[in-house]
C-alpha cells in the first residue's frame, strides 16, 4: 500500500506511451511518468518512489527525493504567496503549500521558515505548518542519555537554542555548550545530554562524557607539545579564549583537561596548563 507523502517500494504493473503504472493499492494505480523511469524497468519490478498530488490533484510518483516528506520539519524557503497562504521549494514540480491558518506567523517571500508536512485528511493533499507545537511534543519517550540524534535548530532564546529532536520532540542546547553561534534552519548530528524529571531534554553537538574527551584530548596534547609544553588555557579561561583555540565549549574544555590531570598527563596551574613526562610520551 502506497503511503502519501513518503517513499514507498511500488511494483510496476504495466507500462504506457506516458510512463509506468505503479500498483498504489487503496490509491489506485500511480503513475511514474516516462522522463523517471529507469532504461531497465519492466512489469514485476519494485521503485522506490515518493508518492503526491500532482497540480490536477492527480496521484503521481516521482523518484526525486524531496527536502522533507511527511511526518519530518525541515526548513524550507517561502517562493511566493497568496491571500491562502505561502507557496515553499521543498524539492518537487509543485511547490509546497502553508495555508495562511497553519502559520505561525505570516511568511514572507524569500525567507526560511521551518514547517512540519502532513497531509490534510479531507483532501490527502501535503501541506506545510510552521505552528510546530501542534505536531512536536516535550515527550521524551524512547530516547536515552548519550543518544545519537538528528536535530533541527528552529529558535533562539534568551539561554539557547530550541532544536527539534528527530523530527518529533524538543530539545534545548544550551549556549554554555555550543562553540560557535548557529544559524537557524541548521541541520545537525546531537546528542542527549540530559532527560530531566520533568521529561524535557538538554542537548549537545558532541558526544556527552568522556566519548567526547578523547578526541579533544589529542587535539589538547599536541598543541601543548607544539607550545612547547604550556597553554595559557586553564579552567578559568573565558569561553572566548577556549572557542578560539579549540572549537569547543568551556564545559567541554574543562571535562577533558580535567580527564588528562586525572590520568597525569597534563597539570593544571592558575595560569594554564602544563604537559608532564607521562604526557610527551603519550603522543
Amino acid at each position: 500500500m502506497a503511503n502519501i507523502g513518503r517513499f514507498n517500494k511500488l511494483r510496476v504493473l504495466k507500462s504506457a506511451p506516458q510512463g509506468v503504472y505503479l500498483q498504489g493499492g487503496w490509491l489506485g494505480e500511480i503513475l511514474l511518468p516516462k522522463r523517471e523511469v529507469p532504461e531497465t524497468c519492466n512489469p514485476g519490478d519494485e521503485i522506490d518512489v515518493f508518492v503526491y498530488l500532482d497540480s490536477e490533484d492527480r496521484y503521481i510518483a516521482t523518484t526525486k527525493k524531496p527536502k522533507a516528506q511527511v511526518g519530518e520539519v525541515a526548513s524550507l524557503k517561502v517562493v511566493s504567496v497568496s491571500h491562502f497562504g505561502a507557496f515553499l521549494d521543498w524539492g518537487l514540480p509543485k511547490d509546497l503549500l502553508v495555508p495562511a491558518n497553519e502559520q505561525q506567523k505570516t511568511m514572507q517571500a524569500d525567507h526560511y521558515y521551518s514547517v512540519f508536512l502532513y497531509t490534510d485528511e479531507a483532501s490527502n493533499r501535503i501541506a506545510g505548518s510552521s505552528k510546530l507545537n501542534k505536531f512536536i511534543s516535550h515527550d521524551s519517550k524512547g530516547f536515552a542519555n548519550a543518544q545519537k540524534v538528528d536535530l533541527l535548530i528552529t529558535d533562539k532564546t534568551d539561554i539557547g537554542y530550541s532544536a527539534v529532536i528527530n523530527h518529533r520532540s524538543w530539545g534545548l542546547l544550551f549556549f554554555s555548550d555550543v562553540a560557535s553561534p548557529l544559524k537557524i534552519g541548521t541541520r545537525c548530528t546531537g546528542f542527549i545530554k540530559r532527560i530531566r524529571e520533568d521529561g524535557k531534554i538538554d542537548l549537545s553537538l558532541q558526544a556527552p562524557g568522556y566519548a567526547k574527551v578523547d578526541d579533544l584530548s589529542r587535539k589538547v596534547l599536541n598543541a601543548l607539545i607544539k607550545a612547547d609544553g604550556f597553554l595559557p588555557l586553564s579552567d578559568k579561561s573565558s569561553p572566548d579564549s577556549i572557542r578560539d583555540a579549540f572549537a569547543v565549549s568551556k564545559n567541554a574544555y574543562k571535562m577533558t583537561i580535567g580527564a588528562l590531570y586525572k590520568q597525569q598527563l597534563i597539570t593544571i596551574d592558575k595560569d594554564g596548563i602544563r604537559i608532564t613526562d607521562k604526557g610527551k610520551t603519550s603522543q
